[in-house]
């Protein structure tokens, strides 16, 4: 029973040990002229991700979605900054970022900018 016990536990760390997890974090989102550049942070593997963007206007103190876009990325181990074309005129914005692998969300972040 302890040498069962034993091996239960040996497979769970090599399993563990072995476990290609990607752990994604959104950062800062730094607004330019025509796009927007998201920096996204990956502790794991190198992956490809969507990382999908939802604007809103914040006008007359009231939240009005503007567009929803997105784009396709290789995110490499460590700091990646992705560019997102997106043309917005000067004004204040609330952005939903959103980092999904296989159409399967794995982060997301609230961000409010000035351009």
């Amino acid at each position: 029973m302890a040498m069962c016990r034993f091996l239960c536990i040996i497979l769970c760390i090599v399993f563990l040990l072995s476990a290609g997890c990607t752990s994604l974090a959104i950062r800062d989102v730094t607004p330019s002229r025509d796009n927007l550049t998201v920096h996204v942070s990956n502790s794991g593997d190198p992956v490809t991700a969507g990382i999908q963007i939802r604007v809103y206007q914040i006008r007359n103190m009231k939240q009005e979605e503007l567009t929803n876009t997105g784009v396709t990325a290789d995110l490499e181990k460590g700091e990646n900054s992705v560019i997102v074309p997106i043309g917005l005129e000067p004004g204040t914005y609330k952005l939903f970022v959103y980092a999904t692998i296989n159409n399967e969300r794995k982060t997301a972040s609230i961000k409010d900018i000035v351009v």
